[in-house]
């Protein structure tokens, strides 16, 4: 059933792939009416989330923010198919490194560096990084239920030489090129909420203590690498601007949970600028006090 899935599915998406992109945020438009007049996917929790996060705004505008995210939502789901067939000049056009001199210059002090972003934005064309950086770029993703699709989705994030791990192999992969001196970018987003069996640090996040990730300052401090922050811009429809944020150069020198502070403080600041660009409808907010 998985195959016939992908297979009724493929064509579909890689015609799509192939479209002009104002063809594309026209179909956009239409899968937005669709997700959010029709089927309302999510609704309540964006809501909620915004109603949470963002109280002092007054319902009218935190409905405004809601309709832009379910837009935004559907043209980056959107983008990502583009990546398929999309050609490397026009993807560095669209998605651009202000600052990637940065990277270059942690490049050269010999540690590998741990790249946290955020579900927000363009998170997906990250991988461009990867084309104008000398180690290898890696990232860390959740492997799909439909293995055909986990492999089409491997396969648009590899694209520049990516390489791709799952969450649950990231620890022995860093552990090995840790031991065999392999320099690495790691890159993962890390804003969702942990498991409750995971749960070993709270931090106020948009006014709400609720549990957060340490994973990345954990593997971070353990394999002396580099943190910076992925700070991602949308510019307008279809164009993005990337700027390396510096968290801490010397992670083992910080104290316990400045590393996942200053992360947690970054991405507010992001959702502030421009809520809209937020990937609401996780349930980041379910477990709270």
């Amino acid at each position: 059933m998985q195959l016939l899935v992908f297979i009724l599915s493929y064509p579909f998406l890689w015609f799509i792939s192939i479209l002009p992109f104002p063809i594309l945020y026209g179909i956009s438009n239409g899968v937005y009416f669709l997700m959010y007049y029709v089927i309302g996917y999510r609704k309540k929790v964006v809501r909620a989330n915004i109603a949470l996060a963002l109280p002092h705004l007054s319902q009218q505008e935190r409905l405004l923010i809601e309709k832009k995210s379910y837009h935004h939502l559907c043209d980056m789901f959107l983008e990502m198919t583009k990546t398929l067939t999309i050609s490397s000049e026009e993807m560095n056009r669209r998605f651009v490194i202000t600052n990637v001199e940065l990277i270059q210059e942690y490049e050269k002090k010999g540690k590998s560096i741990m790249l946290i972003a955020s579900h927000y934005a363009s998170w997906e064309w990250l991988i461009t990084l990867n084309q104008k950086i000398s180690i290898q770029g890696v990232g860390v993703y959740k492997k799909l239920g439909n293995i055909y699709f986990d492999k089409l989705v491997r396969d648009i994030r590899s694209k520049y030489n990516t390489q791709l791990v799952q969450t649950n192999k990231t620890i022995p992969l860093i552990s090995e090129n840790y031991t065999n001196n392999n320099q690495c970018v790691y890159a993962l987003a890390s804003d969702q909420s942990p498991k409750a069996d995971r749960i070993f640090h709270w931090e106020s996040f948009m006014g709400v203590e609720v549990p957060v990730h340490t994973g990345p300052e954990m593997l971070s401090k353990k394999y002396d690498m580099t943190v910076v922050f992925a700070k991602v811009k949308k510019i307008k429809r279809g164009f993005y601007e990337l700027t390396i944020i510096p968290i801490a150069e010397n992670a083992k020198e910080l104290p316990d949970f400045e590393i996942t502070h200053r992360y947690i403080k970054e991405v507010e600041k992001q959702i502030i600028e421009a809520p809209e660009y937020y990937f609401w409808t996780h349930k980041r907010w379910k477990h709270r006090r």
